[in-house]
């Protein structure tokens, strides 16, 4: 078994002691930004293919099941926070399969958090993770750890050992403490706790009428430990421009490559011609062990060749009854969800077709929104042409269809 293929039945074994546990997800982005200093909300910033917030969501939906998600806004902010929210086609799809409202925040975290938390009451979660909206580069390996470090603790929080070492000063600004830098932690982003005992320490909180930096102080002032776990210097909050500044930069110089893929197919009779996952009408298909969808398997094989991760036929063996007839849509879904669980997302697709007969163009934009679909991807990262064979060769005398596919992928982070 590949590798990319053993990434889910880690995650259900890492996952398997909060397999009956019903977990909440509360992302703050209820504040105003004012630091960076670019007159708009950080977490509606451009990244990847959507926008800070979505990718601060969307690494959750795809490694855990959210019963719900409660966002806070700012005042009158939840079309702003919807129209970022579902920027990124792939982050939509995950969002229908989750009950998910935003909040209006507070003056300050605290209450926002409060806030969220209150509206959470009626799901009765029993665990319940706090990310920082503005924290988009968080890894399925601390969200997994938080998870399960809070399930057995009842609090966890994912940090950092300071790289500089660290002094207590005292009100006129000279040392006072020389602390020990590997007992000290940079706490990050998501905060886990035990959703009836947080709630009941933020109740009392409020009733002290006292103000808490963040969750883990509140726990710890009226609950008890939280247990730290590893975090990871790439899951940076950004705070200022410079931050922002330096995530675009590093974005450029992320891990690009190409793959290439091609296929070829008989035409015969008896058979059903499909490019893309669309049928097309003709009155011969092409001849295969599968569908025999040739587009699909020349893209299923240029983005295998890019990730490093095999070919269609390593895949899906053609001498393999059970893949007889299979359909490539599913075929690719497959593929797909590999690579993206690789850490990889497209930049483009870019594809020809060599078919004699019948004419594509007609057909182009159904095809391409159908592997946009499958992709979960925006269909002006696709695009699709054809060519005939000039009556040479076996495409020429419509005895063939052949297509190539080129693609660009990025790596960003595991």
């Amino acid at each position: 078994m590949q590798l990319t293929q053993m990434i889910p039945a880690i995650l259900m074994t890492l996952t398997t002691m909060n397999s009956n546990k019903k977990i909440a997800l509360i992302i703050a982005a209820a504040g105003s930004s004012t630091r960076m200093g670019l007159g708009c909300k950080k977490e509606y910033l451009p990244l990847d293919e959507g926008t800070v917030l979505s990718a601060s969501v969307k690494t959750f939906l795809s490694t855990i099941k959210i019963i719900k998600l409660v966002i806070t806004v700012p005042k009158n902010g939840q079309a702003d926070a919807e129209k970022a929210l579902f920027k990124d086609p792939a982050l939509s799809s995950l969002l229908k399969k989750t009950e998910f409202s935003f909040v209006e925040g507070g003056k300050t975290r605290q209450e926002s958090v409060f806030n969220a938390l209150s509206a959470l009451s009626s799901s009765e979660p029993d665990i319940v993770l706090i990310h920082d909206g503005a924290r988009p580069f968080v890894t399925k390996k601390i969200i997994i750890d938080t998870l399960n470090a809070t399930a057995e603790y009842g609090a966890a929080v994912p940090g950092l050992t300071p790289v500089d070492t660290q002094k207590l000063l005292d009100e006129n600004g000279f040392i006072m403490e020389h602390l020990t830098r590997s007992r000290m932690s940079a706490v990050q982003t998501p905060q886990g706790f035990s959703f009836r005992e947080l709630l009941a320490a933020h109740q009392k909180a409020r009733a002290d009428n006292e103000e808490y930096t963040d969750d883990t102080e509140i726990w710890g002032k009226y609950q008890g430990k939280v247990k730290n776990v590893s975090g990871d210097p790439c899951n940076k909050k950004i705070t200022y421009a410079e931050d922002y500044s330096k995530t675009e930069t590093d974005m450029s110089e992320v891990n690009i490559r190409t793959g290439l893929g091609y296929d070829l197919h008989r035409l015969v009779e008896g058979r059903k011609l499909v490019l893309g996952g669309i049928e097309i009408p003709f009155e011969k298909g092409e001849d295969g062990h599968s569908d025999g969808d040739v587009l699909l398997h020349a893209i299923t094989d240029a983005l295998l060749g890019a990730s490093g991760l095999g070919d269609i036929g390593s895949y899906f063996p053609p001498e393999d009854p059970k893949w007889k007839n299979a359909d490539s849509k599913m075929l690719l879904k497959t593929v797909w969800q590999d690579i993206k669980n690789a850490g990889w997302s497209l930049i483009n697709l870019d594809c020809v077709i060599k078919l004699e007969r019948p004419k594509f163009l007609c057909h182009r934009n159904e095809v391409i929104d159908s592997i946009a679909g499958i992709l979960e991807t925006d269909r002006s990262r696709i695009f699709v042409k054809a060519k005939t064979g000039e009556k040479l060769g076996s495409v020429g005398e419509g005895r063939a269809v052949e297509t190539w596919a080129t693609c660009l992928l990025q790596k960003t982070r595991n």
